[in-house]
């Protein structure tokens, strides 16, 4: 008789019978102990700029080498890369890279950083801890684009080897995340509170959907528990929402939207808070202090970069962040 085993790696904490697969499509029980299924076994791997991620306050201008398998540990509705991380292993193309191959690609194409990203890195929680330590003996930065649906004691032996993470703060209200995410809001802010403790460098994503998460007073309440909690100095990417998988009847979200969001973050007491998926001034770091535009992009290349040391280039003032 197998044994039963409980997943103790995201909130959801899957009980699986004997040669069960977990929720996450990619973790399965055999003989009473968990294995991975995608151990080494990256669907999607490619070099982007570490603005795509997006991180605007981690060395910027320089390349991140990405990975990513198949599996996620929610179901979110809008999932823009829908295609692997809600398929299961054997339903994608993947190909044979192991940790210390993954690191050696890094170095040989020039990236100053791996990110553990595009589906959800916690999935491959084994693969990105194995490849984050070969990669810190090298100098090789590691960051992760995540949704911070993890637990808190495998978060913190990760968090030993992680330079940066981005977390998916999808909305504010546990009804939203039960709706449309198949998850739990909570789970998260534990999450970026554990990242902040163990001394991550970090920065947020809100998704802003039409009619789901796009009210001002959510938002604002949002806005002034990053400031109460994790400090003004925390990038927020508010990123513009388009019609994907299962919301396809839901529109683009206009631009007034994101701006008003913006100024409520701003007014809130954020320092730094950006607009993507689309162009717009507030793609640009400016100075909190004498408001200088220090770093200009399009989209996700940098024109100029005024930021020296990690002070302004114009008043001196100490800008949050890791610069070299």
């Amino acid at each position: 008789m197998g044994k039963k085993v409980q997943c103790e790696l995201c909130p959801t904490e899957c009980v699986l019978e004997d040669f069960q697969v977990g929720g996450c499509r990619v973790r399965i029980n055999k003989g009473g102990v968990l294995y991975s299924l995608v151990y080494g076994k990256p669907c999607s791997v490619a070099i982007d700029p570490i603005e795509k991620k997006p991180f605007f306050h981690f060395l910027p201008a320089t390349t991140a080498f990405s990975i990513a398998t198949a599996g996620c540990v929610l179901g979110c509705k809008f999932c823009q890369n829908w295609q692997i991380s809600q398929a299961k292993p054997e339903e994608t193309d993947y190909y044979n890279l192991p940790p210390d191959d993954v690191v050696r690609q890094a170095m040989f194409y020039g990236c100053r950083t791996i990110t553990y990203t595009y589906t959800e890195p916690t999935v491959f929680y084994e693969y990105m801890y194995d490849t984050a330590q070969i990669a810190r003996k090298f100098n090789v930065k590691n960051t992760m684009h995540s949704c911070g649906y993890i637990k808190e004691k495998p978060l913190r032996e990760l968090s030993k080897y992680l330079d940066a993470a981005d977390i998916d703060l999808k909305a504010f209200t546990e009804d939203f995340y039960s709706r449309i995410c198949g998850g739990r809001l909570r789970p998260v802010l534990d999450a970026l509170l554990v990242l902040k403790d163990e001394g991550v460098w970090l920065e947020i994503t809100n998704l802003v959907i039409s009619t789901l998460n796009d009210k001002m007073d959510e938002i604002k309440e949002m806005c002034k528990w990053i400031v109460k909690n994790l400090g003004p100095n925390v990038p927020l990417h508010f990123s513009r929402f388009f019609p994907h998988y299962k919301l396809n009847n839901l529109p683009p979200t206009p631009f007034e939207t994101l701006r008003d969001a913006r100024n409520v973050a701003m007014d809130a007491g954020l320092k730094y808070v950006y607009i993507g998926n689309i162009r717009s001034d507030a793609e640009n770091t400016c100075c909190p202090k004498c408001k200088n535009i220090l770093i200009e992009r399009i989209g996700y290349f940098v024109k100029q970069n005024n930021i020296s040391e990690g002070r302004c280039r114009f008043c001196s003032t100490k800008i949050a962040g890791i610069w070299s």
